[in-house]
């Protein structure tokens, strides 16, 4: 059975931002596991006395490539890593670094940016727009380039419920170039002033920034074979390589982390709203894809996505299948449920979620489920001679929440129809291969697997018999005590009524 897509990066060399973070990872562990590629150029800057090369070697230890290098122990070696940096004003790559990129690389995926929501917006804008610019500018001297595959966001264009497979530009209040020329005259202080006036109806810098990234391959990608990859809100692997994985304590993730240790009990958030999850390595599986389809259009039309032709780049959005939705109801309830089945050893209450979608009512409960029990955390951390830290946990877990709010209280459709297509173009082999079909999603069963994985790989609870047996024994403990305090509770209400029944009696 024929592999397009393998013969496609057979012998290939590519460059890749982003390698050293969560959908970089995983990609790379995907080309070196799948195909034969020649040789990945990944982008990486020294960190906290780091070198390069020393956090590339860190992937020889990581779980996620395991598998890989018990199938092919050299793997790695194909990982070469260049010095760069995104907040550098030419990213921070050598001239020598630039002519060999130059005269080797064959197909580019650039993944690299910041996903903070709230980012200072001079740091999202350095980050995620005018790096997406200097790669479009280092890739139009790529004389063997095949194609590009920028990678964006399902949510760039939140701006609107409706999202199809296609660019916004008109909801910018100022167009990329002239947001960059602001950029560069401005200090990052006048930026940062400005940014209600250029976000308009952007609800954070995070989508506002992605949105201008977009608008940059609009504008100055011409003449290139680029498209754009638009994952929805990624989450732990489903599949392979390891079931469960993640590093990543990012939106969904973190929520679920904290309700499964019982630390959020109150969530503002409307249980009948979809969610758009997709497994990290579906998201990997679809821009290598993206790259094969991208290649094979520039081909058959003569000239790239973006038009050496001219026209739009091709948008590809991974997102759940109208067909098979989840909501945020049934993805806290399902999450829920796995307490029963392997609960975290570190839990501080019995797991419970109670949602309401009034961010007023929110405020009020919170107090009560949050703050309170935060401050008498703290007070018996103080008694034993330990830091205070949980009114300040919850103060941040409440700010997160509250930048959350405009994904957790409506519907986003999203329009899937050319990733649909591109699922049909692909042989057999190649659909089973570098599977990303969300209408196959079994939720049920994924949310599981997740969740074992946060237990695992973020909350570092070893799944052995004797760790499990462990938590539910504490597990039973937190609920006796819960079911003791709600008693209580009702009981003093209880007492309160009947005194203030008898005082109006009286």
């Amino acid at each position: 059975m024929n592999s397009d897509i393998q013969g496609f990066y057979k012998g290939k060399t590519i460059f890749l931002t982003g390698g050293t973070g969560y959908l970089g990872k995983v990609i790379i562990e995907k080309l070196l596991r799948s195909t034969e590629v020649k040789r990945i150029y990944s982008m990486t800057r020294p960190k906290r006395g780091e070198s390069i090369q020393e956090r590339v070697a860190k992937l020889e230890t990581d779980v996620l490539f395991e598998k890989l290098l018990k199938l092919n122990p050299d793997a790695l070696k194909r990982v070469v890593p260049i010095v760069g940096d995104c907040l550098e004003p030419d990213l921070g790559i050598s001239a020598a670094d630039r002519k060999l990129l130059a005269a080797e690389v064959h197909i580019v995926i650039h993944s690299a940016a910041t996903v903070r929501f709230d980012e200072a917006l001079h740091l999202a804008l350095d980050l995620n727009t005018r790096a997406t610019r200097l790669m479009v500018q280092l890739a139009k001297q790529m004389v063997h380039l095949q194609s590009y595959v920028h990678i964006s966001t399902a949510y760039s264009n939140c701006v609107v419920t409706n999202v199809e497979e296609k660019l916004y530009p008109e909801h910018l209040s100022c167009s990329s170039d002239k947001v960059l020329a602001i950029r560069e005259q401005l200090s990052d202080k006048l930026i940062d002033d400005m940014t209600p006036a250029l976000l308009g109806r952007y609800p954070n810098t995070y989508t506002y920034t992605k949105a201008l990234g977009e608008d940059v391959i609009l504008r100055e990608a011409v003449g290139l074979p680029v498209c754009i990859f638009r994952p929805a809100i990624v989450v732990p692997i489903y599949k392979e390589p390891v079931v469960g994985w993640s590093d990543n304590m990012n939106g969904p993730t973190a929520i679920v982390f904290a309700c499964a240790l019982g630390v959020v009990r109150l969530m503002c958030v409307d249980t009948e709203a979809h969610i758009g999850l997709v497994p990290v390595d579906y998201c990997a599986n679809e821009a290598l894809a993206c790259a094969w389809k991208t290649d094979q259009s520039a081909h058959s039309s003569g000239g790239g996505e973006v038009g050496r032709g001219g026209g739009e780049p091709t948008v590809y959005t991974l997102a759940p299948s109208e067909k098979n939705l989840v909501t945020f109801g049934r993805f806290i309830n399902v999450s829920l449920s796995c307490r029963d089945i392997f609960p975290f050893s570190k839990m501080v209450w019995y797991p419970i979620v109670h949602c309401v979608l009034n961010p007023w009512l929110f405020s009020i409960g919170a107090f009560f489920y949050h703050i309170l029990p935060g401050y008498f955390m703290d007070l018996m951390l103080r008694l034993s001679g330990r830091k205070p830290r949980m009114v300040n946990i919850y103060r941040k877990i409440h700010k997160n929440i509250e930048l959350l709010g405009p994904f957790t209280s409506r519907s986003f459709a999203l329009d899937t129809r050319n990733t649909n297509r591109l699922q049909e173009l692909m042989s057999a082999k190649d659909r089973l291969t570098f599977q990303f079909d969300m209408a196959m999603m079994d939720w049920d069963d994924y949310f599981k697997t997740a969740l074992l994985g946060i237990r695992i790989y973020l909350a570092k609870d070893p799944h052995t018999p004797e760790s499990v047996t462990q938590a539910l024994k504490l597990l039973k403990r937190l609920r006796f005590m819960h079911n003791t305090l709600k008693a209580s509770l009702a009981c003093g209400a209880g007492a309160i009524l009947w005194s203030l029944f008898k005082l109006i009696m009286n």
